[in-house]
Parts: structure tokens; C-alpha cells; sequence
């Protein structure tokens, strides 16, 4: 891949900074649809972005057109392959090292904020850089020290690269702190290095620092790295027992809640898209006078036109539009619809979405599907424009097991479509209505299934595909929850005063 350019747009100056990790505008999927939205719906704003990814081979070109006040957007990545400085004597300050042993010990005494000392990019530029880090003979001995306090059973080398890989993403970040143009506010969609970069920035320059959960970044890493097969960023593994994988694992959990915890003290306020997600920020750490809840908006008007597009049968067709990764559990829809196949002549599988994110994991899907002798049932379809698919559509289905709100079942709603979905993130409150009593009262939009269970899943697709009194309901049911609950003109007139609030310095610089 050539390289990407560092600045895509450029300005001096942006009202709201969006923080966006591994999403927008390169990837495709719920978190970038949303910023999408947000900055399309708000026109008078003047928005930039700050993308963090892992390196560049792993992303694509841009995905989305770049709306005319989306005036700023600079790239970077935090595990870039590069060269390390050279090997000097280089010697570490005694009050800076005493800075460093206060990070760590606040991130083993579970302290919620950031050692006063380090919240000034200064100390990262100056008095300890990455070079101090790699080079300086008072850091290999605290590193040292606490590999053999801690670790001392397993290969070095492992210990030293996963605290390398750590530490490395702080100095990526002063650099990108440091150069930022004059933000008016910062707005992370996670906490992660998004969050990590919004408290940083919001400390060096005092600006406001809000953040949006989608879904829970710590407990979402927390799955990416248990289900990892081992945590490193060079080329040869050493790890030869359970354990000691299972200590590299921990440690890596360990970080990701300790700098989100650092994020909620910092942020001046915490977002999430419904009830369930604000109570487990809650019990994460954040201050529950912080939060609250911004359900997510669609279109109900644009996508309602799609009702009479429909054909006047239901259509045979189930529907999976999400990425083609692990955590949707693609496996899962495709022995779900094995089971159906044999019970409803004709039915068909569509998964619309990218595969290139995981191209191993979609190879598998394919194997599968092939496997299952599904060729003629379950079918690839990559992106496609959802005014294209859900007229066609008989059921949407998520089969994930961790989701936050996912727009596709509210965008399925408002163009007629019940959905069958896993039991994560809101999917309980969308499809039996969680906002109060009347929207419980109007019913089930659909059905809910326990997670990795493709036997649950193919009963409800049999279910709603051979009763259309039952779908039916379903469908008007979806129809009246989103049009009363998730409109987008209310979420982006909720956000709208947000930040006209913080810009117009209603709650201040500095407030935290």
C-alpha cells in the first residue's frame, strides 16, 4: 500500500474533535455510520477527525464522502513499523522516574486519574521520550525489577515486548496532542486510545472532553484478548504455557480499564445509547453523575418510503448486514441457516457487508458455507446500499455476541422490517421496547435469542416466516417504536446542545 498521507484536510481550527478509532472514515460499521450521521446532520459545526489505527496495511482507502464541514482529518497509526532510534547512554531524571513508578502504581491501585505530573505532554516530550524509554539504563532496571517481582517464570523477551507495545502508543499520542489545531472540544466514541488521546488532549489544552460508549470498549478488548491466541506485536512468540499467556492477556486487560477509568475522570460527560450500557459504565467506574443516555436516530422518513416498495408477501429472505468479523459471529447465522433450509423451501441467507477486515474469518464463512451445502442458499454480498436490500428483505438478523445500538436494526424498523437478534448490547430493549412502560406496552418487534445458539435462531426464523399474522405485528410493532423513540432529528438536536453548551462555555474550559 503506498503511504497514506498523514493530513487528508487540514484547518487551524475545528469546533469538535472526534476521536475514532479503527473507524471512520476507513472502515464501514455502526461506530462510522454514527459519526457519519453526526457530522452530515449538524452542517453549521465544524468537525475534524483524528483517526488511530494500528498500522496501515491493515485499512483500506476512504470509505465515506467527506462532508464539506468536515474540515479537518489527519491519520495515524500506533503500531506503525519503524525504526527504533539508536542505541545511546541516555539517563532518566530522578523526578521523572518517580512520575513513572506513580503511573504504575496507580494503575495497580486502581486510581482513576492520570499522575499530575504526566498530564503535560511536556514531561513525555522532554523528560521522559521513547528513546529515555528504550535506551536509558534507569528504565531497563525498573522494567527489569518488575519482570522478576512479577513474571519471573515466563520469557523475558515476552515480558519486555507487551510493556514495550504499551508504552509505545503514549509517545504516538503526545506527538499527535501536541500538533492538533485549536479544538473547541474533544469527542470520543470510546474510551481505549481514543479516550486515552481525548484525555491527554483535554488536560494539555483545557478543552472539553465528552465521551460516547456504542459498546463497551473494555469488555469488547477484554473478548478480543481472550480469544487471542497470544498478545504481541513481534514477529516470534516464545509463550509455551497457559499461564503465562493468560498473565500477558491480564496485563493487557488490566491497561484497557485502567486508562477507560482515566477517560470517565477526566471526560466532562458520558454518553451511551440505552440504560443497560449507562449502568455498566457505572459499574466500570464512571461517575453516574456523568452519564446519560442519547439513544441513536435513523431516517424514519427516507427509509419509511421503503414500506411501499415492498412486495405484498414477505419475502423468504434473512438478512445479516454487519462486517464479516469474529465478534459478529457469521458462523452462527450460517448453521442457523442450515436448520432453516430444511424447514422452508426456498429461503435464502444474505450477508451484506464487508470481508476484507478479516480475511481469514471470511475465508472460514465461505468453507462453511460449502462445507454445509449452502451455495444456493447463503449468499456474500459485500456492501450494499440498505434502500437496495431491506425492500427485499423478509427478516434482519444479528447473531453477535456484543453489539452497543446497532442503527441496522432501527434502519430495518423504519423500513418495515422485523429483526432476530442476539441477546447483546440494546437488542432486547429495541425489539421489546425498553425506554418506559408504553413502549414495552407496544410489543415485540421481532424476538430475541441467547448467544452462539443457532438452533434458538432458525426456530424464530421458521416462526415469523411461516406465520404472516405474527410478522405482521412484528412489523407494525417496529414501525411505531422507532418512529416515536429513535428519530434522527431529536438525536442530533440532543447533541446539538451539547455542544453549543461546552462551545458557547456554558460549563467552561477545565471544568473537571
Amino acid at each position: 500500500m503506498a503511504k497514506r498521507e498523514k493530513y487528508l484536510r487540514r484547518a487551524d481550527q475545528v469546533d469538535v474533535m472526534i476521536l475514532a478509532e479503527g473507524t471512520y472514515p476507513f472502515v464501514k460499521g455502526g461506530v462510522s455510520s454514527w459519526i457519519h450521521q453526526l457530522v452530515t446532520g449538524l452542517p453549521h459545526k465544524r468537525f475534524g477527525i483524528c483517526f488511530i489505527g494500528s498500522r496501515p496495511e491493515d485499512y483500506g482507502e476512504v470509505r465515506y464522502e467527506l462532508p464539506e464541514n468536515l474540515v479537518h482529518v489527519e491519520v495515524h497509526y500506533l503500531f506503525e513499523e519503524q525504526k527504533d532510534p539508536p542505541p545511546r547512554k541516555l539517563r532518566v531524571g530522578e523526578e521523572a522516574m518517580k512520575s513513572l513508578e506513580k503511573l504504575h502504581q496507580a494503575f495497580r491501585d486502581q486510581q482513576d486519574e492520570l499522575p499530575e505530573t504526566m498530564r503535560s505532554i511536556d514531561f513525555f516530550k522532554k523528560a521522559l521520550t521513547f528513546d529515555h524509554f528504550l535506551h536509558s539504563k534507569e528504565v531497563w532496571e525498573f522494567v527489569r525489577q518488575r519482570y522478576y517481582e512479577r513474571a519471573g517464570e515466563m520469557p523475558f523477551i515476552e515480558y519486555f515486548w507487551s510493556i514495550r507495545n504499551m508504552h509505545r502508543p503514549i509517545w504516538v499520542i503526545t506527538d499527535i496532542v501536541a500538533a492538533f489545531p485549536e479544538v473547541g472540544l474533544f469527542h470520543a466514541p470510546s474510551t481505549g486510545y481514543g479516550g486515552m488521546i481525548g484525555t491527554l488532549g483535554s488536560y494539555h489544552s483545557g478543552a472539553p472532553f465528552l465521551l460516547t460508549e456504542h459498546g463497551i470498549y473494555t469488555r469488547e478488548r477484554k473478548i478480543d484478548l481472550l480469544t487471542a491466541e497470544w498478545i504481541s506485536y513481534h514477529k516470534l512468540s516464545l509463550l509455551s504455557q497457559a499461564e503465562e499467556m493468560n498473565y500477558i492477556k491480564e496485563l493487557w486487560i488490566r491497561f484497557f480499564e485502567r486508562i477507560a477509568r482515566m477517560a470517565y475522570r477526566r471526560a466532562n460527560e458520558i454518553f451511551s445509547l440505552y440504560r443497560g450500557a449507562r449502568n455498566v459504565q457505572i459499574a466500570f467506574g464512571a461517575p453516574e453523575e456523568k452519564t446519560r443516555v442519547i439513544p441513536n436516530g435513523v431516517d424514519v422518513e427516507g427509509l419509511g418510503k421503503l414500506v411501499d416498495k415492498r412486495e405484498k408477501t414477505v419475502p423468504k429472505v434473512i438478512t445479516l448486514i454487519g462486517r464479516v468479523v469474529s465478534i459478529k459471529d457469521i458462523k452462527t447465522f450460517i448453521r442457523a441457516m442450515r436448520i432453516a433450509a430444511d424447514a422452508v423451501p426456498g429461503i435464502e441467507g444474505w450477508i451484506v457487508g464487508p470481508d476484507d477486515e478479516d480475511p481469514e474469518y471470511a475465508a472460514e464463512c465461505r468453507q462453511m458455507v460449502e462445507a454445509l451445502r449452502l451455495e444456493d442458499c447463503v449468499k456474500f454480498l459485500g456492501f450494499q446500499k440498505i434502500h437496495d436490500i431491506l425492500p427485499k428483505t423478509g427478516l434482519l438478523t444479528l447473531t453477535s455476541i456484543s453489539e452497543g445500538m446497532p442503527l441496522v436494526i432501527l434502519e430495518g424498523f423504519a423500513a418495515g422490517v422485523p429483526c432476530v437478534a442476539t441477546d447483546v448490547g440494546s437488542c432486547r430493549d429495541l425489539i421489546y421496547g425498553g425506554i418506559d412502560e408504553e413502549d414495552e406496552a407496544l410489543g415485540a418487534a421481532g424476538a430475541v435469542t441467547g448467544i452462539a445458539s443457532p438452533s434458538d435462531l432458525a426456530t424464530e426464523y421458521i416462526r415469523f416466516l411461516r406465520d404472516d399474522k405474527l410478522w405482521e405485528e412484528a412489523q407494525e410493532t417496529g414501525l411505531k417504536r422507532v418512529r416515536r423513540y429513535y428519530r434522527q432529528d431529536q438525536f442530533l438536536k440532543d447533541y446539538d446542545a451539547v455542544y453549543d453548551r461546552y462551545l458557547e462555555g456554558g460549563d467552561g474550559r477545565d471544568r473537571v
